[in-house]
């Protein structure tokens, strides 16, 4: 769903400052030369790869997105890129240890929606998607023996997290070193004007500027998004971790999973993850924080689902955590046995590490009638048409 403002749309010159703000940490070589570019009226070539580590792209991936979708207003030429290659090495830019190697059938698995959730933000049908091992799969030992040959052992180690794990005796794979030289190729295979990434690309981003120049081509302008936004735990969002709102969770549970996190988390996702004017947000930010939150999952839904699921949303949850009621649009979900494999199997939480989390914190609970009762066996069977609360805002009815 490609969406809009429902407002009067901005003008050249402030959607020009805005891509050029909001979200915005660094840009190398500078703001200056970017705005010179933007306003030349050269058509330029936006890259924003992403890698498939797992099914579904997050709320943190939509900063990007979102500033992919400011090019796109003002007509620029913008190709996402699948790292269906680089995913399998792995990039553990945020990492404090090392990213194990997906397999190949994961990465198959994981990339089949990729576009389609991104097409959710940007207009898809009007991109140049692409995946990088169109390209990267063609290179042999002398193409990176001459891209390496352009940084040297220090550019890498001196990395701070890198550093980190050298300093506190944890291994760094050669196979980590190679991953900035394929993000960076990528830039010269798309010939790439600008590249967007997170505040723990940078230096990724960089060597795409690096090997352009040593191809020849024009070095790549780089926008520096932040923050990296916190998930509904307040720690950074990951799947991993099981604390991410996806682009396709459904209606209700997206405006749960917002409700769900910390109140002084409720700017932040305003300003970096909606394209509500800052002005609007600063005066919700002056009502009540449950009001001003209740306004943020409103827009998200709305967003990602359309304004008629965004109200019945809104109404539902007023309904049940106002009233204690149960939701009427439960989602429905198979037996596979046991609750834990019921949960995981079904996708409602992302792995076993992550139910048994919830089943510590006493965060699961079985409704029955006005009874509400803490599930304390995770391997005791998963109740056929019963209904189950995982956490504050998640609801639901296990079924044959």
């Amino acid at each position: 769903m490609f969406f809009g403002s429902k407002k009067e749309p901005l003008s050249r010159e402030a959607l020009i400052d805005e891509l050029l703000s909001r979200s915005v940490v660094e840009i190398i070589p500078s703001k200056d030369s970017l705005r010179k570019d933007l306003v030349s009226g050269k058509r330029l070539r936006i890259k924003l790869g992403i890698d498939p580590t797992s099914p579904h792209l997050h709320l943190g991936r939509s900063v990007a997105l979102l500033k992919m979708l400011d090019f796109q207003k003002l007509g620029h030429h913008i190709i996402p890129i699948v790292g269906d290659f680089t995913g399998v090495i792995g990039d553990t830019s945020d990492k404090e240890s090392e990213r194990p190697m997906l397999s190949a059938e994961e990465i198959e698995r994981n990339k089949k929606k990729y576009f389609e959730q991104a097409g959710k933000i940007i207009n898809i049908k009007k991109a140049d998607p692409r995946y990088n091992s169109t390209w990267l799969s063609k290179l042999g030992y002398h193409d990176i023996g001459e891209q390496a040959d352009q940084f040297s052992v220090s550019d890498f180690i001196s990395r701070e997290l890198i550093k980190k794990r050298i300093d506190d005796g944890k291994r760094v794979s050669l196979r980590e070193v190679l991953y900035p030289l394929m993000q960076g190729y990528d830039s010269v295979a798309i010939k790439a004007d600008v590249e967007i990434g997170g505040t723990d690309q940078r230096f990724n981003l960089l060597a795409g500027r690096t090997l352009q120049e040593h191809y020849e081509q024009p070095p790549q302008h780089v926008i520096v998004i932040g923050p990296l936004i916190p998930g509904t735990d307040g720690r950074k969002m990951s799947s991993s971790w099981g604390n991410t709102i996806n682009l396709d969770d459904e209606a209700h549970d997206m405006f749960g999973k917002v409700m769900s996190i910390p109140d002084n988390l409720t700017e932040t996702y305003f300003i970096h993850t909606t394209r509500v004017p800052i002005k609007e947000i600063q005066t919700f930010m002056k009502g009540h924080p449950k009001d001003a939150k209740m306004a943020l999952a409103k827009e998200l839904v709305r967003m990602y689902h359309g304004e008629k699921d965004a109200e019945h949303a809104k109404a539902n949850f007023e309904k049940t955590f106002s009233k204690g009621e149960i939701p009427d649009d439960i989602k429905e979900i198979h037996s596979h046995g046991s609750l834990k494999d019921t949960l995981v199997k079904n996708g409602i939480v992302a792995s076993n590490s992550e139910f048994t989390r919830l089943l510590v914190a006493k965060a699961i609970h079985q409704k029955t009638g006005e009874e509400d009762i803490k599930v304390i066996d995770g391997n005791a069977p998963a109740l056929v048409g019963v209904t189950y609360r995982i956490g504050k805002h998640r609801f639901v009815k296990v079924i044959t």
